[in-house]
């Protein structure tokens, strides 16, 4: 009796190199573009002895164009270029830290003023506000309480932020986030 082994697929390789480079470009003709060329479609021979000529890679930028367009460029510094200009987007884009405040539905007001100032620091510094009312076992009955609060919460930051989501009940807890206001 023969011994079959079960087929397992191999892993897939992500292609090291995003862009078609030099022989790897398969199209007859490209259209050229760079710096030291003369803009037009060539076909693929001409182009890749312009790139020799110059010492440089010829790299297909724009696969899905007709013909392909394709630059002369030395590939490892506009690999570089690249993920020097990702990383900048990256910094730009801003990070939203979302801070949480927790109640119950009994929160007597000492408590409540006490857990507003942390929520107006919160919103002073740019950072989304997450309240809700946790019912712990039988206090799931004073949901209308919980509610009112967070609605009272929200009235009292209405000039630091604006509410994003009204309290809505989730399982045991009831939940309101407040967005800071943006300053002008």
């Amino acid at each position: 009796m023969a011994i079959r082994k079960r087929f397992r697929p191999q892993p897939r390789r992500e292609n090291k190199n995003p862009h078609k480079i030099n022989k790897k470009i398969l199209a007859p003709e490209v259209r050229l573009v760079g710096d030291n060329v003369e803009v037009g479609v060539y076909p693929i021979r001409v182009a890749l002895d312009k790139a020799d000529e110059a010492g440089l890679d010829l790299v297909e930028i724009s696969p899905n164009a007709a013909p392909p367009v394709c630059k002369i460029i030395d590939y490892k510094k506009f690999l570089y270029e690249q993920k020097k200009r990702e990383k900048a987007m990256k910094a730009k884009a801003s990070k939203v830290v979302v801070k949480e405040i927790r109640f119950g539905p009994n929160t007597d007001d000492h408590d409540y003023e006490f857990k507003k100032k942390h929520a107006e620091k919160f919103l002073k510094d740019g950072a989304k506000l997450k309240a809700y009312v946790f019912f712990k076992g039988r206090s799931i009955v004073y949901k209308d309480q919980g509610e009112i609060l967070l609605l009272r919460l929200a009235s009292e930051l209405e000039e630091l932020g604006k509410v994003e989501q009204m309290p809505r009940l989730e399982g045991k807890r009831m939940t309101m986030f407040i967005a800071p206001k943006t300053k002008k």
